[in-house]
């Protein structure tokens, strides 16, 4: 009590004027009618911007959600085009058994972990054995090449990352068809390089580098970079520098793509080799 007395006979004068204006203002809004209609607009103009920063921010945090919802909807439609597409044909028809003309089944997962700064990077996703995942399964941001599993337990799987010494992938030039080995050098995540491509084809900067057709693993097609430099390398084939398309940094949901075939093919090549 005695506190509260010597503080307001510290600040009787300001407490006074504080009431002297309050008393002011309310005489000035309801004794006018122009001050009146002012002070509610700006009021409510005030009310609004705060009202419109609460739902931007609100928002802002439902991002995750919504994109983990459009990542599951994104795999749901590619296994509905892989189910409904049969090879060799430029039109969608009805299929009614399970997995006829189905060569890839697709999932979305979450990047839990992941590592851009080693000499060998992995990534670890939210799923595992226990949702289908398996071994030498592709990752995907959706559209582009992000990685290889490895690994699995029941409910998280290790991915091996593209940013890693130990990753090839069979890639092409989109504007020749000409096919080389894509592999990163340890150097910049945002670069990969791609060997084996004959001096004699016409290489521009630019160009698109993506999946070929020759991989158990990606489908054909999956994007990768563009042609970013080329070199000579001393050899017969050049050394080109490939600008990826995929930023590792900011990699949060991936697909997973399954070959349902790939037992079989891997099955009857080694019959051969």
């Amino acid at each position: 009590m005695r506190n509260l007395l010597n503080f307001l006979l510290k600040y009787n004068n300001i407490i006074v004027f504080l009431i002297l204006e309050g008393i002011a203002f309310y005489w000035l809004t309801n004794g006018n009618i122009y001050h009146n209609s002012r002070i509610v607009k700006t009021v409510h103009g005030i009310t609004r911007g705060l009202e419109q920063r609460i739902t931007n921010a609100k928002n802002y945090l439902s991002l995750r959600e919504v994109n983990l919802k459009l990542a599951e909807e994104n795999s749901a439609l590619l296994n509905r085009v892989e189910k409904l597409s049969r090879p060799g044909s430029s039109y969608f028809e009805p299929v009614n058994d399970t997995t006829a003309g189905q060569q890839y089944q697709f999932t979305s997962a979450r990047v839990i972990n992941n590592s851009v700064n080693k000499q060998k990077n992995f990534i670890t996703i939210n799923k595992g054995s226990f949702q289908g995942i398996k071994p030498d399964m592709a990752l995907t941001d959706g559209k582009n090449v992000v990685g290889m599993v490895v690994g699995c337990s029941g409910n998280f799987s290790v991915a091996i990352s593209l940013l890693n010494l130990d990753f090839r992938l069979s890639a092409r030039l989109k504007s020749s068809g000409y096919f080389g080995s894509l592999t990163w050098d340890g150097r910049n995540p945002r670069y990969a390089v791609l060997n084996e491509i004959p001096q004699h084809i016409q290489v521009s900067q630019g160009d698109t580098v993506e999946t070929t057709a020759f991989s158990a693993v990606f489908p054909e097609g999956i994007g990768i970079g563009r042609v970013n430099e080329i070199r000579n390398s001393g050899s017969d084939f050049y050394r080109i520098t490939v600008e990826l398309f995929t930023d590792f940094r900011q990699v949060q949901h991936v697909n997973v793509i399954g070959n349902l075939k790939r037992e079989e093919q891997l099955e009857l090549e080694l019959q051969y080799q």
